[in-house]
């Protein structure tokens, strides 16, 4: 499936099939794929909880609106952001690019993040927005259905996974081989009413 029409076909689909397993080389693929979505200074916030134990699954589906998909979809990932990845060790984002840029970007990450939690916060959120995008279209290329998911609560997750006290939950993307069509498409606002040229009147 081509890159337009994995956009084209991809939707928010509810209903999978509990029977049906992905492979490792699968997951691995969907994960591998995932993980080439760009990150400001390539700090790679995004962490990939991916819950295989199904009686984890079924307690975060108690807590998350008792949507099926929890439980039934093939893959369920937790896609979390380390707020604090920017200070962990961060010359392992340019270990492979030249001295020359890799001295110049060490100081620029640090002085781009430290002493602003909102900062720290807008990146860590906006790297796993394009990574839930990038899973959602891998997933779609290889012939399976995703939904990407906010209807839950946040702490009672975060209890059940161990979050650390320096990472958010972002969102769960469900992956698998859906059951149902996802209803039509609701309504599409106009181009003339999302696309601005130059600024805003």
């Amino acid at each position: 499936m081509d890159t337009k029409e994995a956009i084209r076909a991809r939707r928010a689909v509810k209903h999978y099939d509990p029977e049906h397993r992905m492979t490792d080389d699968e997951k691995r693929e969907i994960i591998s794929l995932a993980m080439l979505s760009p990150t400001a200074f390539n700090v790679q916030h995004w962490r990939f909880v991916v819950v295989e134990d199904l009686e984890l699954r079924k307690e975060i589906r108690a807590v998350a609106w008792d949507q099926a998909q929890v439980t039934d979809a093939s893959m369920l990932i937790l896609l979390c952001c380390d707020v604090k990845a920017w200070d962990k060790d961060p010359q392992r984002y340019w270990d492979n690019a030249p001295p020359v840029v890799r001295e110049f970007m060490l100081p620029e990450i640090d002085k781009y993040y430290r002493g602003k939690p909102q900062v720290q916060r807008d990146e860590a959120l906006r790297s796993a927005g394009i990574v839930a995008q990038t899973l959602m279209l891998a997933a779609q290329s290889m012939g399976y259905n995703s939904c990407p998911m906010d209807g839950f609560d946040f702490d009672a997750v975060g209890k059940l996974i161990n979050l650390p006290d320096d990472h958010l939950i972002a969102m769960f993307v469900a992956i698998g081989k859906g059951t149902k069509e996802a209803w039509p498409r609701p309504g599409q606002l106009s181009m003339n009413e999302v696309v601005i040229p130059n600024r805003f009147s």
